[in-house]
């Protein structure tokens, strides 16, 4: 058995309780971590906090040699990082090695932003008052960052939190999911090999919620940026006071499809949108709405489509679906299709369980009470219902707490632009479905679905602080 040990200024820390990390489709262990106890998060909290002038002074150069040195060590293990990341989530191999891929690509966008992180010049003499005065701002750095990341993409997600924190100059203490540590740790070695100073990245490893506290309570955490349920989010949020926090929560994601849709296009994209990871993405397709003079035909090409899966192992390359995270989750999602079903809903396909593995469950005639129509489903499930009117499909879609990304299908560009500007939601995709991303694109959602947007660029903007410099000539 692998020790993944917590990385604390540098250092390798264990502790006397340890744990094993399983394989979520059959429960083989894979690595053994430690679990931290407030001593060891004290520690790197203390470790990022002496490290974070270190960062401060560092070259915007030196930043972007760091994160490219990191681009590129990555990319040569990408076999490697790729087998940790679908045995500590149970995510298909094919799935991990473009998560690898995306998480390169985030930090060659974090590496090329940290030369752009600039000011601007301030048209002082716009005011009579600002005569003779000039000014500029400057982006400064935060300080320690706490950085809490969820199982999904155990990998990318973290990325997407260091890799802007430390173009910033910021130093991290990085909080992986308790069920996948793995590749946190790897990176965390991997960093300071690339020349990192020690304690600029610092992983704890263990239970979130009292983790989660120290760092949210702690005055010396200038940031917490957070990816997770919206509860947990929210609770963040209440505590955090004037600590600035970034949210990317829940969502419940919708497409629309107009009766002028391409359905040789919008099925496939709907199908793989709906089941990558076995549903487990924030911008999985959950509610599908279809015009009613195509819904048949869209619901038959879906439904053959979603049969072409093939569930297996998820270290076998040609596997499509796997586990869920935990086979509570999957009962879970079994409990919400009978739910739906119980209700009216058709099940017309899938819905299967073994174990922690569910058969791709394709719902129709769904109503809007059911937790699958109202709350994040984050499993192998859809729900397809159909519309007569596009008002009615945008008012459809925004019945929801949740606004993260959505939308829709139709070859008519004032009716996408109208969905674009009606619907309520932090990314609006045209003739794409909302599990569309790129790394440099800001992502980010409304309502429960969080506050602040990621990408690099716009990361950057949340773990900086403007400062004013004026002068009078």
């Amino acid at each position: 058995m692998t020790e993944y040990p917590m990385r604390i200024g540098g250092q390798d820390v264990r502790t006397s309780e340890a744990r094993q990390v399983e394989l979520p489709y059959d429960g083989s262990p894979v690595g053994t971590i430690y679990l931290a106890g407030s001593e060891q998060v004290a520690a790197a909290i203390a470790a990022a906090a002496a490290a974070a002038p270190v960062m401060r002074e560092t070259t915007l150069d030196e930043r972007s040699r760091i994160l490219r040195r990191a681009h590129d060590r990555l990319a040569a293990q990408r076999e490697e990082m790729a087998l940790a990341v679908s045995s500590e989530c149970g995510k298909p191999l094919k799935e991990a090695r473009a998560e690898v891929d995306r998480a390169c690509q985030t930090l060659l966008f974090s590496s090329e932003e940290a030369h752009r992180l600039c000011g601007e010049v301030v048209p002082m003499d716009a005011s009579p008052a600002g005569k003779g005065r000039w000014a500029m701002t400057l982006r400064e750095p935060l300080g320690v960052v706490g950085a809490i990341t969820p199982f999904n993409f155990p990998l990318n997600l973290a990325m997407h939190k260091i890799g802007p924190a430390l173009a910033a100059g910021n130093a991290v203490v990085h909080k992986p999911a308790s069920s996948t540590p793995l590749s946190a740790v790897l990176m965390a070695r991997l960093f300071e090999e690339c020349g990192l100073p020690k304690g600029a990245l610092n992983v704890v490893t263990g239970p979130g919620g009292s983790i989660g506290d120290q760092l949210v309570f702690d005055p010396r955490v200038k940031m917490i940026t957070f990816t997770g349920s919206a509860e947990v989010g929210v609770r963040i949020r209440n505590l955090a006071g004037l600590k600035r926090v970034t949210l990317e929560l829940g969502s419940n994601s919708a497409v629309i499809v107009e009766d002028d849709a391409d359905l040789d296009e919008a099925v496939p994209r709907c199908v793989a949108g709906s089941y990558a990871h076995s549903g487990q993405v924030c911008i999985s397709v959950q509610r599908i709405f279809v015009n009613r003079r195509i819904r048949d035909e869209f619901v038959e090409r879906f439904v053959a489509g979603a049969a072409q899966l093939k569930i297996g192992h998820p270290h076998d390359p040609s596997t499509d679906i796997s586990s869920l995270i935990t086979v509570g989750e999957a009962e879970r999602v079994e409990s919400w299709i009978a739910e739906a079903v119980e209700a009216g809903a058709r099940l017309a396909a899938g819905g299967r369980r073994q174990g922690s593995t569910i058969q791709p469950a394709v719902l129709t005639g769904v109503p809007p009470e059911v937790r699958i129509s109202c709350r994040e489903a984050f499993g192998p499930l859809v729900a397809i219902n159909a519309y007569d009117t596009l008002d009615e499909a945008i008012r459809l879609v925004n019945d929801s707490e949740y606004g993260l990304q959505a939308g829709i299908y139709t070859r008519d560009l004032g009716k996408a632009f109208l969905a674009a500007r009606r619907v309520h939601v932090g990314g609006f995709l045209i003739n794409e479905v909302p599990s569309y991303r790129v790394d440099q694109m800001p992502y980010g959602g409304v309502k429960l679905s969080g506050a602040g947007r990621e990408g690099p660029k716009y990361a950057i903007e949340e773990m900086t602080e403007v400062k004013l410099v004026c002068w009078k000539g």
